[in-house]
């Protein structure tokens, strides 16, 4: 079973052709140019080098966020696009979700964090356990928006291993992280398809698919644009 899978849900836009058994092509590129202009050559070019038409893909996976409100926007339009044309089930994936797929092992605690802007990050916690079917990806502390310092600073409290991925750490290299908690390797840290995938293959096998006429991205809060917009025109309807 081949699906594809796409991941623009920040400024690294990747692609990847891939089954159970094996990633078979994966494109991720971090540069001046928008998701608008990579997507769907990038799509193009995965399926391409899979060696696997388009026709027969049996699913597609696409993070839904949170993180770029118009890098969202543009996956998802995509992946609804494809899903629709050519019959086969779209799988939503949470983009913090996702990110907890880069380390399968016990003994850890995942925390995923995106920039949510102003110094607040999206961070959601998860860890691996260990079950009759192998290890099983379990939510610890749920999706929220929280100021980074905040979230370092809950961190303190426990010994437990800590791997932070995302890229809410990328420009905050001065902010020191207890001596139990590490940041991911920059190869491993930002969202990749692939990971996407995995975590969509595991949804597909249990049945859990997405309608693509009514999913929609996950925000958690308005884009700047919008709050900006609202401040003008409320604005302009005082005087």
């Amino acid at each position: 079973m081949s699906i594809l899978s796409i991941d623009t849900s920040s400024q690294v836009s990747s692609v990847a052709v891939l089954s159970a058994e094996r990633i078979a092509a994966e494109i991720s590129m971090q540069g001046a140019l928008t998701h608008s202009e990579t997507l769907m050559p990038h799509i193009e070019t995965a399926l391409h080098m899979a060696r696997v038409k388009k026709e027969e893909l049996e699913g597609l996976a696409v993070s839904i966020g949170p993180g770029s409100f118009t890098g969202l926007r543009i996956g998802l339009a995509a992946a609804k696009m494809m899903a629709y044309a050519l019959h086969i089930p779209l799988i939503a994936v949470p983009t913090l979700e996702a990110l907890a797929h880069h380390y399968v092992c016990e003994g850890v605690r995942l925390v995923p964090m995106m920039d949510a802007q102003k110094g607040n990050v999206y961070v959601q916690e998860f860890a691996w356990e260990a079950g009759v079917d192998g290890l099983t990806l379990r939510e610890m502390h749920a999706l929220s928006i929280l100021p980074l310092i905040e979230v370092i600073a809950a961190l303190t409290g426990t010994a437990q291993p800590v791997l932070l991925l995302g890229d809410a750490m990328q420009k905050k290299n001065t902010i020191e992280l207890p001596t139990h908690v590490r940041l991911a390797p920059i190869h491993a840290r930002m969202p990749r398809a692939a990971c996407v995938g995995l975590a969509g293959l595991a949804r597909l096998a249990r049945g859990d698919v997405d309608d693509p006429v009514v999913i929609q991205p996950l925000y958690l809060r308005r884009s700047e644009a919008e709050v900006l917009w609202e401040k003008r025109h409320g604005a302009e309807g005082a005087q």
